[in-house]
């Protein structure tokens, strides 16, 4: 383990994330939507960074596999760099290398699934079905395992969620309420890639300004 896992409360992980300094264009845009902003962090903080004792027993180093796991799944480097690194402080060199094992072995493009009989079914399409690798079994242990192929399941084929699945992670020594918290946890990392990769992308591709959008007198009048 490197230095302890210690977030700031005051700081905001996206900014961080998508590397938006403080006064620059996109803090102005981001501080349109302040709730929103806010509750994002706060999401943050409250599944990865908890001030007070976890709402669940799901302990916090296995919390920041499963996101470095999901980070590396998506495949956006500030974010699978970020979660890696707190990994490395709340987990051991073995844990870390299986998480980096179970990433490589794990990637795929997606989303696949089946949809129900009907006019979705055009789009239905077949994908691999992720197992976690023997080695890194070892290492994760039975509960840990099952809670990175619940997490993939949700990342690939979301629509080929079943009951069974649910049933496959309470075998496991999952409860309901950890169960409800990895789903949200996984939710949470997609939406905070997503708008991560987004904001970047605004940064590499400013849009134009303003008065450069407005038409001219004279082709207004054209």
């Amino acid at each position: 383990m490197t230095s302890a896992w210690n977030p700031s409360p005051g700081d905001d992980v996206i900014d961080q994330l998508a590397g938006i300094a403080p006064g620059s264009h996109l803090d102005a845009v981001r501080r349109h939507r302040l709730q929103a902003r806010a509750q994002a962090q706060q999401s943050f903080l409250a599944l990865l960074a908890p001030r007070a004792p976890l709402s669940s027993h799901w302990p916090l180093n296995e919390r920041l596999a499963v996101a470095a796991f999901v980070a590396g799944l998506h495949q956006q480097p500030q974010v699978q760099r970020f979660y890696r690194d707190a990994l490395a402080t709340q987990a051991s060199l073995a844990l870390g290398k299986a998480i980096d094992a179970e990433v490589a072995q794990g990637l795929a493009s997606g989303p696949y699934g089946q949809y129900p009989r009907g006019l979705l079914s055009a789009e239905n399409q077949a994908g691999p079905v992720y197992a976690v690798g023997a080695q890194s079994r070892a290492v994760l242990g039975e509960r840990l395992s099952a809670g990175l192929a619940h997490a993939h399941l949700l990342a690939f084929h979301p629509r080929d969620a079943q009951a069974t699945h649910l049933q496959g992670l309470l075998d496991a020594g999952w409860s309901e309420t950890d169960i409800v918290v990895l789903s949200q946890l996984v939710s949470f990392l997609a939406f905070q890639i997503r708008v991560v990769a987004g904001l970047r992308l605004l940064q590499a591709h400013p849009a134009p300004s303003t008065a450069a959008q407005q038409p001219t007198a004279e082709e207004s009048a054209a």
